[in-house]
């Protein structure tokens, strides 16, 4: 496995630094640009960045998630660990805690001789031992595979295709009347297109090896516990929910997580949970919460632009080993697709861009009808787009009944994304915050009777939120909420909350109101500037 790791890592190492070496070249031999001086400051940023990125991710868990790395580990996992490490001539990684019910667990550091590996309270209440092994397995195996040094690497082009655009787009020619400095700064603009459309080509390529060096984690997990059905079953709690088996049942102790990260603490809007619960699920709520990924077009669209693999993709992966380590494939996706769903795709896709394509619109309207280009109809360049975000806003938050509905009701809607949603109130129990530990994060995770659902809690002001977040979300804690809002998936399940009941109380989130608020306001004043413009009799440009 390890020498197919390299092969395609070195692979895609050397095409991304292939890409770069061409375009510099090529930049050299255009024009005579004195780029290097900003390349040669982007690379030193970025080795200092990687140097000391560790000590400082050490400060930031120790002072705003309140890590702990001196936290005594269970016999178990302590001996799981030092076998993996001695049989990869590795050095015992530091191990951090976090004391918060939502799961976590990710990696990050130099190599795997200096590796940290987090993990919160909740990946041991609610795993099993197996399952917490496969899941520390999967951390070490980004420590043993150099994944936090590949990925430095790597994003390293694209910051100097970056750096590249930006020296070329601020570059201004020393006289606008010489022919040659005209034509020179032509040029330099003209590698500053090219050296942005090679940025976003070349992060798609990091985003890409990111995806595949997460499979080979998965695969490093299933070789070294020789059970991969361990995994898969941890992906199914942490990824799609958690079980809400107590400990004493699971045989552990402490909470839930997000994606099992690659090499830094995902954000909160970053979090893959909601699922099944007292760990009663089937092999139909599996399928059922699958088909979300394997048939809503739009999962291909997040995957795309994310640095991990969809969840299901991740469980067929593991399910296809399972037989080589003499197992049954944990889950089996047979499920017959009803239609191909790139009708309600679609939909959202032009409603999503409707504003943008409304205005294009109301543009060549006004310069092909109005060839005289008559002010007066200016106006109806903002009015119409902005009647279009109107409609945008409202399809995005239907004004309908917030019905009673779990986790493993909303995890089976296949019609839901970013831009549908779904009306919903659910009942549960605060176990903690969206971005485990972290003091500053305002979003919760709530836990019903059938699983665990992110919820997004935000007020219009960045500030409120935050207060919110330090001094006041504590005491929701352990409390029983009735959450409403708009269920979506993008690709993580959430929701976006409109209020919050807790303790017969009701705490509104001010967010769609003002959403509202504002688009109503540009839309009023749209109209009155446009009426204004109609009847002033102002006629040419």
């Amino acid at each position: 496995m390890k020498n197919k790791i390299v092969g395609i890592s070195m692979l895609t190492l050397t095409g991304l630094f292939g890409m770069l070496v061409a375009f510099l070249v090529f930049i050299f031999w255009l024009a005579d640009v004195p780029v290097i001086y900003a390349l040669i400051g982007g690379i030193i940023g970025l080795i200092l960045q990687f140097l000391l990125s560790p000590w400082l991710t050490d400060l930031n868990m120790k002072w705003f998630y309140k890590a702990k790395f001196d936290t005594q580990l269970p016999q178990y996992l302590n001996d799981f660990i030092a076998d993996v490490c001695a049989k990869n001539n590795m050095k015992l990684p530091r191990i951090g805690y976090i004391d918060d019910g939502a799961p976590n667990a990710f990696t990050y550091g130099h190599t795997k001789n200096d590796a940290r590996v987090i993990l919160t309270r909740g990946i041991f209440d609610l795993l099993s031992e197996e399952e917490v092994k496969a899941v520390v397995a999967h951390e070490l195996g980004h420590a043993v595979h150099y994944d936090m040094l590949v990925m430095t690497v790597a994003q390293l082009i694209p910051m100097v295709l970056y750096a590249i655009y930006q020296v070329c787009l601020k570059y201004k020619s020393s006289s606008s009347s010489n022919k040659d400095d005209s034509k020179a700064e032509g040029a330099i603009k003209l590698i500053g297109v090219i050296a942005y459309l090679l940025y976003i080509i070349a992060n798609y390529i990091v985003l890409w090896l990111s995806r595949s060096r997460e499979y080979y984690a998965d695969q490093f997990s299933a070789e070294v516990t020789h059970n991969p059905n361990a995994l898969a079953s941890a992906l199914v709690e942490i990824g799609f929910g958690l079980s809400t088996k107590p400990k004493q049942e699971k045989g552990q102790s402490v909470a839930n997580a997000t994606t099992l990260g690659i090499s830094d603490a995902p954000s909160s809007k970053a979090m893959a949970i909601g699922g099944f619960a007292n760990g009663s699920y089937t092999e139909a709520s599996i399928k059922n919460a699958m088909k979300w990924d394997l048939w809503n077009p739009w999962a291909t669209v997040y995957e795309l632009n994310s640095t991990h693999p969809l969840i299901s993709k991740r469980l067929l992966k593991l399910s296809d080993q399972s037989g080589t380590y003499g197992q049954k494939p944990y889950v089996v996706f047979d499920l017959v697709k009803p239609e191909s769903y790139m009708d309600d795709f679609a939909k959202d896709v032009v409603i999503n861009f409707l504003p943008w394509i409304t205005f294009i619109i109301a543009l060549i309207l006004f310069f092909v009808v109005n060839p005289g280009r008559n002010w007066q109809y200016a106006g109806l360049l903002l009015v119409i787009p902005l009647a279009s975000s109107l409609f945008k806003y409202g399809y995005s938050h239907p004004k309908k009944e917030f019905k009673a509905a779990t986790v493993r009701d909303l995890l089976g809607e296949v019609k839901v994304s970013g831009v549908t949603s779904i009306p919903c109130e659910v009942t549960g129990k605060v176990i903690g915050r969206g971005n485990p530990g972290c003091v500053f994060n305002e979003d919760f995770v709530v836990q019903d009777e059938t699983g665990i659902v992110f919820l997004d809690y935000e007020q219009p002001l960045f500030l409120i939120n935050k207060i919110f977040a330090i001094f006041k979300s504590p005491e929701y804690f352990d409390k029983v909420v009735v959450a409403r809002g708009y269920y979506r998936r993008a690709p993580v399940p959430f929701i976006q909350l409109k209020e919050l009941v807790i303790d017969g109380q009701v705490k509104k989130c001010y967010s769609v109101t003002f959403g509202w608020i504002w688009r109503w306001v540009l839309f009023v004043l749209a109209v009155v500037g446009s009426l204004f413009l109609l009847f002033s009799g102002i006629t040419g440009m």
